[in-house]
């Protein structure tokens, strides 16, 4: 009877070790790390939600632009409706393709507002006013988190990509995540991170 206890005891001591030995190995890895790239996507979402909500009512501060600037308003107004229309597939953090449009659309709308903000500035009394810097202040509060949500994202799937792509990641990708995919991530072009240049030469006759 006290052998049978002892082998029993001994038993689960060997499990202990050997699940103790697994988790140490990085078992876990790769749930973990697609869970955390999964949430930095959703806040880099979040960010450029919030960036489109702040759109209408900056516009509506500068609706005093000269005739021949007018254009830039339209620009901003039709980057954020092609960027708010994009459709977002729930793959889209494995689907390089959707990955892209999305970026392309984002990057359209953010070009449009950095010339809107550079054009502003020919213009004393939009950008004095309260409500305008106010609205600034945020956008350019949001431009940043933008860009910490992206380089934050850009990194967890960096983690991710390299865990199911290198050993022994690829090993537990292969016995017991089969399904597991590689991440998109964002290429963000060094035009996206200049002020645009704004000809202002051009007069109407």
């Amino acid at each position: 009877m006290m052998g049978r206890s002892k082998f029993s005891g001994l038993s689960r001591v060997m499990v202990v070790a050997a699940a103790l030995s697994v988790s140490g190995c990085g078992v876990n890895n790769i749930p973990t790390f697609e869970q955390d790239a999964k949430a930095k996507w959703a806040e880099v979402q979040n960010q450029y939600k919030r960036r489109s909500d702040l759109i209408p009512n900056l516009l509506e501060t500068v609706k005093g632009f000269a005739e021949q600037e007018k254009s830039v308003l339209t620009q901003v107004t039709e980057a954020r409706s092609k960027a708010s229309s994009v459709q977002i597939p729930a793959d889209i953090v494995t689907n390089p393709d959707a990955m892209k449009k999305f970026q392309e659309a984002q990057a359209t709308l953010g070009g449009a507002l950095r010339q809107l903000l550079v054009v502003s500035e020919r213009y004393p009394d939009i950008k004095s006013g309260e409500n305008f810097r106010q609205l600034q202040s945020q956008l350019e509060g949001t431009e940043n988190r933008i860009a910490i949500a992206r380089r934050d994202y850009i990194e967890t799937v960096r983690v991710y990509n390299t865990e199911i792509t290198t050993i022994p990641g690829r090993w537990w990708r292969s016995f017991m995540y089969p399904a597991s995919k590689e991440m998109a991530t964002f290429d963000i072009p060094v035009e996206e991170t200049k002020a645009p240049k704004v000809d202002f030469s051009t007069k109407k006759n």
